[in-house]
């Protein structure tokens, strides 16, 4: 792969964060009644820093789960033989509330379907919205999410790359050609 550009600084993505935090609480009226569940890996943290930016503005630290979807993924067969499971950590209801599920990039649709898949298992949502740092486009679903801290019209030919101290050590969001 080849650098072609940083597209998101660290301080680029707090501010998105924090945007996103605020239209959270816009469209659902404050922060009763919402939870915030991280697709694993990047979206797990994001979802932690959204509801610090929650708290922060409304006071309220809404709940926030961990979420596998890889017995979810409708291309499972092609990921691997044997899929490595890691955890769902999600000790509160869905039931009757507005779940947001959380990703760093929103790209076909796919992940997003799988996310809903396994919030459906756990009980029933009275609203599933979707939040992510980075809309790339190229839908194959018909998804949108409801927020997105930045639209990166891309090819297929490049990857967003998403990086967060949590995992990575920095965080900053580049593009890159394969």
């Amino acid at each position: 792969m080849r650098f072609k550009a940083q597209i998101l600084s660290e301080s680029d993505v707090s501010r998105a964060l924090k945007r996103i935090a605020h239209e959270i609480l816009e469209k659902n009226h404050g922060a009763d009644g919402i939870c915030l569940i991280g697709i694993r890996t990047r979206g797990v943290p994001l979802a932690h820093r959204i509801a610090e930016n929650i708290k922060m503005i409304e006071g309220k630290m809404p709940d926030v789960g961990e979420l596998d979807i890889t017995l979810y993924r409708d291309d499972l067969s092609k990921a691997s033989v044997e899929p490595i499971v890691s955890k769902t950590d999600i000790k509160f209801e869905v039931t009757n509330r507005t779940v947001i599920l959380v990703d760093d990039v929103i790209f076909t649709g796919r992940t997003s379907r799988a996310a809903m898949d396994a919030v459906m298992e756990l009980g029933r949502p009275a609203k599933i919205q979707i939040a992510a740092l980075v809309d790339r486009g190229h839908r194959e679903l018909p998804i949108s999410a409801t927020y997105v801290g930045k639209n990166i019209p891309s090819s297929l030919d490049e990857v967003i790359a998403v990086r967060l101290i949590e995992h990575d050590g920095e965080t900053h969001v580049s593009i890159y050609e394969v």
